[in-house]
């Protein structure tokens, strides 16, 4: 084969884990805002100066743009070679992608290919890898079975997902995925969420990669996960699923968002700033004297107060219009919110015990 070899995204796919390196040659917003799973981001032009060359394909000409985002590309490829690639040896495979396919992957694919890398320059570029996944990821959401995982506020769904996994079933945990969990207080403190493009490339990315044959647990979502939206062949395959319901003691589950959301409990400022979103719903009267107990330090009257009043009433509205199959759910009845307990019931729903739930 010579190279740099120009191949499509359905040719890629199959050795897609075999590239010793995948590098997005794009600039680092459009990085930031999705990727090929597993991608470095190796620009040939930063953000600034695609401004720069752009700007002056509009108000000069093509062609001295060209010759100053050429130097610009040389300087930075050269940059990229000497502090990453210079100690590859002569078998090293990457696979270079940019926007289109065109002239900034084009560029790096031509000069690694020239230093005898065996190079694949992906045709089409992010924008094909896009499509591709754009019209695929229903197909992957329909070949797997799911296992639905539900349960009011604080009975420990996402913990019993990431113990699930821990222990190596196929979880799909859409709250991971989205850096958020899921309610009018589930902004994480220490993470944005990703954008709908990047959360879609995370979903399509696992699932494509599971096993039908074993079951995939995940968590009973609504349609959107903060401001980020489940695809709608996904979530409709997941709401006529089997479900585990489980159930936690009040007291437990307040200890556990006590811990859960620590970020609050220590900062009652930022929690009101939150509850003032639920006037709407539970009027002003009722929010302040919320939003008094938070100032008090009363914050397990309030979390208790939370549960009684907003969340429970919500999950049982919505779990019985949307999720088919929970009357005939299987409970798992956790006894605390011990490290031991989560194990026990996580090794008791692993594939490995041979536990069905169809």
């Amino acid at each position: 084969m010579k190279y740099p070899a120009v191949l499509p995204f359905t040719e890629i796919l199959p050795q897609l884990s075999t590239f010793d390196a995948i590098i997005d040659a794009r600039s680092p917003s459009e990085f930031a805002e999705d990727h090929i799973p597993g991608a470095i981001n190796c620009p040939v032009l930063d953000d600034a100066q695609r401004v720069c060359v752009g700007t002056m394909y509009k108000q000069i000409n093509a062609f001295e743009a060209k010759k100053v985002g050429a130097m610009m590309i040389a300087r930075n490829i050269a940059q990229h070679i000497e502090t990453l690639f210079i100690d590859k040896p002569k078998d090293w495979k990457p696979l270079i992608y940019c926007w289109r396919g065109g002239s900034r992957s084009g560029a790096m694919s031509h000069i690694l290919a020239k230093i005898g890398w065996p190079v694949i320059q992906l045709d089409g570029g992010y924008k094909e890898y896009r499509r591709h996944v754009s019209a695929t990821i229903a197909e992957h959401a329909e070949r797997l079975t799911y296992t639905v995982v539900c349960g009011p506020t604080g009975s420990g769904k996402s913990r019993l997902l990431q113990v699930l996994a821990a222990q190596g079933a196929q979880v799909l945990d859409l709250e991971k995925l989205a850096a958020h969990r899921g309610s009018v207080l589930g902004n994480l403190p220490t993470a944005l969420q990703p954008s709908q493009k990047a959360f879609e490339s995370s979903i399509w990315e696992l699932l494509r990669n599971f096993d039908p044959a074993l079951p995939v647990f995940v968590e009973s979502e609504s349609k959107k996960v903060g401001n980020l939206r489940v695809p709608d062949a996904l979530m409709d395959k997941i709401r006529s699923s089997p479900c585990l319901a489980i159930t936690l003691s009040q007291p437990n589950r307040v200890k556990l968002l006590m811990d859960d959301y620590l970020h609050f409990v220590s900062d009652p400022t930022l929690l009101n700033t939150q509850l003032s979103c639920l006037v709407a719903l539970h009027g002003r009267e009722t929010i302040s004297r919320w939003q008094k107990m938070a100032v008090d330090g009363h914050m397990e009257e309030l979390v208790e107060a939370l549960l009684v009043k907003h969340y429970d009433p919500a999950y049982l509205q919505s779990i019985k219009r949307n999720f088919g199959q929970f009357s005939a759910a299987q409970v798992l009845d956790l006894a605390d919110i011990s490290d031991e307990t989560f194990l026990s019931a996580a090794r008791g729903l692993h594939p490995a015990t041979r536990t069905s739930f169809t």
